[in-house]
Order: structure tokens, then C-alpha cells, then sequence
């Protein structure tokens, strides 16, 4: 008997010690086994193989132990890439599984994620961040709304010349917001991110997909997306920079105009008016001085980047020229180590930087591998049969069609890769079904819509991920206000987007 009480008592003993230091909430970890078990146990669906379906299984557990909190979104990430490489999903072997679970660690545009926060870090390091932020406030800063306004405005001039969604919203912009919301007092650290931060950093990122929408160059797919259309309409409908730029325009300006606003109805600031703040950021910026050596090296160095992420000397000199951008990114972070306005333990201890490579690195596998073994493909498929034997109108089969290219980018970490899986199959669809008067408005919502997707999750572009890592946004907040604003921004182009391109005469 006292043995049988000793072996109770010390397995209570265990419980609690694995309770008090195992690092995941008990709740949201059985619900999220229970997912996996489930989906696991259902029947594969017809057109898709049993690791195929296993995989959709991971993914869609993956997304929502990351929404409930189980741990920390990087630890789940692991676990995730450890699954699939255990399962062997994606391959027949296991050294061919781990090569797959590890590959999207080498993706360029990850890594230009990481490099642009190290970049960002120069900005704090040297004051400059701290000086910009001040010239805003100086400018706009009478009320937070104005400051978000001023955002707004800087992704607009830059986006025509920077072909990085990236490097412009999280490696120009968005150092620049964390600039002005410190001066605030809004960090994160203290718990103090609402009074300013939070809405500025959804400013920050939601400026960013209108304006990839706006111009040609304002994002890496959009080259792909005029690709496609022109192949679907055999060559009949070529959009130009100027004409791309001219049919969205108005809607663009409309979404900028009012996303602010929206914003701040959705997540108001904490600090609304700043009477004080212009005279503050004056004095401030009195008492700084003039331009230190390494403010002037951070100056050349944005400089630097940008004209190399415009792509000029391929402009002037031929495409022999252009460079990627995630090597001019290292150029800029090799530039600022060795004039040492950063150092390599500046470089080791981002955290945010390393977290962001692991846990987007895990997304970004998954969702290619899931393009990999068809299971887009299938789900392409799928919805155009489904449409063709509804017997639908075209209006309404018209509008399910944009409406499942976009949230279905709940399943991507890229958006040139759900572009790339799924785009040139929805418009043969689309252009099948909608009849020929209205084919141009039916392709600019869907190119309109391969930016406004961008809005929806804390991975849906590489900007997410580098506004989201600073901790002003907590994840049920993005996602709410993603969802919103994907919505709104939909039905903006919907309406004015289709009264204007009728002023212009394409339908």
C-alpha cells in the first residue's frame, strides 16, 4: 500500500514538473493532435495519393497549432519540418525527406527577409531611425492618423521603383515606423506597443500589398501575372507598365485613402492626438546635431539598395546588369559591417531575424511541396469542375472564382509560388465561363487580387513576416484585420475598379 501511495505521488510529481517546464499550452495541444489524428483518419480524397493527403494533414495542422498557440511559431515550425522528414511525405527515403524539409532554408527570398532586418538594425544603431521617424512626426505628427497617412505616402513614391515588395515595406518602411513608434514609447518590450505601434505596423503592411498592385515594378510576380493574361487571351490583351499602372490607379488611390482610416477603426491607437509632438520632434532633432559618419553610411547604403533594387544599371545598361535582390541585400548588410556601422554580434543577436529564417523556412517548404505533389492542382481542378457542372452564372462563378484564387493563399507562404500553382489555370476557367465583352474586367480583378491576397496571414508575403516578427501585432489581430481589409480592398476594385476601367473603355 505505501509502496502504490510513493509510485502515485511521484508520478503526480512527474506530471507537474513536465507541466511546469514543457513549453506548450496542454489544451490547444490536444485540440491540435486531435486535428491531425482526424484528418489523418478521413478517407483520401479521389486525385490525391495517401502522402499527399498526409502532407495537406501536416499543413493544416501546422496552421492551426501557429493560430492557437501551442508554442512558439518557431518551435512549431520545427516540429513541423521534423514530421515531414520523419513521414517521409514528400519522399522514399529518408535522406531525400530531410533534404526536402530543409530546402526552403536556402530560399532567396527568405534570406532576404533576414538580411533586411539585419539591415534595419543599422538604422537604430546609428540614430537614424530615430531622426527619420522625428522629420515625420515634425511633418505630420499633430495626430497617429496623420503619421500612418505619411507611411501610406512613402510606399506609393517608392513602389514604382523597387521591384521588392520585401526590401521596400520591411527593409525601408517598416525600420522607419519602429522609428517613430519608439519615440513614441510604443514598444513592444514594455508592453506598450498599442499606444502607437500597433496601428502604424498594420499601416505599414497593408500599404504595402495596395501598392505592389499599383505598378508593374512594385513586385517581383506581377512580370508573371501579365505573362499569364497575355497567354490566356493569345496575345490579344498585353498589359504595358503604362496601361497596368493607368487601370489601377484609381482603386489603388481609393484603397490607400481609405485603409488608414479603416485601420483605425479596427484597431484604434492608444494615442490618437499629439499636440506637443511637433515641438518635441524639433527639439528632439536640435539636439542631435547634424549627420553622424555612420547616419551618412546608412543614407548611401539605402541609396545603394535602392537603385540597385530599381534595377537601373539593368535600365541603363542591358539585363546583363540586373541583380537579384536578395544579393543586394548582402551587398547592403557587407557594406555595413565592413565600415562597421554594424558588427557580427549586432548580426547574432537578431533573434528575429534567426526565428523568422526557421519558422517562414517551414511555411515556404511546405506550401512547394504541396504544389509538388499536386495537391493544388488537384484543388484547381476540383473547383472547375465543380463550377462547369453547377451550371451557375457567369457573374457569380465569375466572382467564386476570384474569391477562391485569393483566400486560398491561406495555403501559401509566397506569393509567386501560388501564382505560379494556380493562377494560369483560374483564368482558362474564368475566360471559358464569362463572356467576351467582360473578359478585361474578369483578368484585372484577378491580377488586382494576386496583390490584395497579400493581406491575409503573418506569411502571406515576405513583408508579413518582417513586420510581424517586431511584436506589435499579436496573431489573432493580423489575422482579423487582414481578413477585413482583404474584403474591403476586394470590393473597393469591385466597384470603382469596374466604373473605371469602364470610363476607359475595356468592357
Amino acid at each position: 500500500m505505501c509502496r502504490g501511495f510513493e509510485m502515485i505521488e511521484r508520478v503526480r510529481g512527474l506530471f507537474a514538473y513536465f507541466a511546469r517546464v514543457v513549453p506548450f499550452r496542454i489544451k490547444p495541444a490536444i485540440i491540435t493532435t486531435l486535428v491531425l489524428f482526424t484528418l489523418l483518419l478521413l478517407p483520401v480524397p479521389a486525385g490525391l495519393t495517401p502522402k499527399a493527403w498526409a502532407l495537406v494533414a501536416i499543413f493544416l495542422t501546422t496552421i492551426v497549432a501557429i493560430i492557437l498557440k501551442v508554442m512558439p511559431i518557431g518551435v512549431m515550425a520545427m516540429m513541423a519540418m521534423t514530421i515531414v522528414a520523419l513521414s517521409q511525405v514528400t519522399a522514399t527515403s529518408s535522406k531525400a525527406a530531410i533534404a526536402d524539409a530543409l530546402a526552403s532554408l536556402s530560399n532567396p527570398l527568405i534570406w532576404l527577409i533576414v538580411v533586411a532586418i539585419f539591415i534595419s538594425r543599422g538604422l537604430k544603431k546609428t540614430g537614424l531611425g530615430s531622426r527619420i521617424g522625428l522629420l515625420f512626426i515634425a511633418l505630420l505628427g499633430r495626430r497617429t492618423i496623420g503619421i500612418g497617412y505619411g507611411l501610406a505616402v512613402c510606399e506609393l513614391v517608392l513602389a514604382p521603383f523597387t521591384p521588392s515588395n520585401t526590401a521596400r515595406g520591411g527593409g525601408i518602411v517598416h525600420p522607419i515606423m519602429k522609428s517613430i513608434a519608439g519615440a513614441f514609447g510604443s514598444d513592444p518590450a514594455k508592453g506598450t506597443e498599442r499606444k502607437m505601434g500597433t496601428y502604424l505596423a498594420l499601416v505599414n503592411m497593408h500599404a504595402n500589398p495596395i501598392t505592389s498592385g499599383m505598378f508593374i515594378t512594385a513586385t517581383a510576380p506581377n512580370p508573371l501575372v501579365v505573362d499569364y493574361v497575355a497567354k490566356v487571351t493569345n496575345q490579344s490583351f498585353h498589359l504595358t507598365w503604362t496601361s497596368w499602372a493607368l487601370y489601377m490607379l484609381l482603386p489603388g488611390l481609393v484603397c490607400l485613402l481609405l485603409m488608414p482610416l479603416a485601420i483605425a477603426l479596427l484597431s484604434p491607437p492608444e494615442v490618437k492626438a499629439t499636440p506637443d509632438a511637433v515641438d518635441y520632434a524639433r527639439g528632439e532633432l536640435k539636439r542631435m546635431g547634424a549627420l553622424s559618419g555612420g547616419e551618412w553610411v546608412m543614407i548611401g547604403t539605402f541609396l545603394l539598395l535602392l537603385v540597385l533594387w530599381a534595377n537601373v544599371p539593368a535600365m541603363i545598361f542591358g539585363k546583363a546588369f540586373e541583380l537579384d535582390p536578395t544579393a543586394v541585400a548582402f551587398l547592403g548588410l557587407f557594406a555595413l559591417i565592413i565600415t562597421g556601422t554594424i558588427d557580427w554580434d549586432d548580426v547574432l543577436s537578431e533573434k528575429s531575424a534567426w526565428d523568422t529564417l526557421i519558422w517562414f523556412g517551414a511555411l515556404v517548404m511546405m506550401a512547394e511541396q504541396l504544389n509538388k505533389t499536386g495537391v493544388i492542382a488537384w484543388f484547381s481542378n476540383l473547383l472547375k469542375s465543380g463550377i462547369l457542372a453547377s451550371g451557375m452564372g457567369w457573374q457569380p462563378a465569375a466572382a467564386l472564382l476570384v474569391l477562391c484564387f485569393v483566400f486560398s493563399h491561406y495555403f501559401f507562404a509566397s506569393t509567386t509560388a501560388h501564382i505560379s500553382a494556380m493562377m494560369l489555370a483560374f483564368l482558362t476557367v474564368g475566360l471559358q465561363i464569362v463572356p467576351p465583352d467582360f473578359h478585361i474586367p474578369f483578368l484585372l480583378m484577378m491580377a488586382s487580387g494576386s496583390a490584395i491576397m497579400m493581406t491575409l496571414t503573418h506569411y502571406a508575403t515576405g513583408t508579413s513576416p518582417i513586420i510581424f516578427g517586431s511584436g506589435y501585432v499579436g496573431l489573432g489581430l493580423w489575422w482579423r484585420v487582414g481578413f477585413v481589409m482583404c474584403v474591403i480592398e476586394l470590393l473597393i476594385y469591385a466597384v470603382v475598379g469596374n466604373l473605371w476601367w469602364k470610363v476607359l473603355g475595356l468592357w
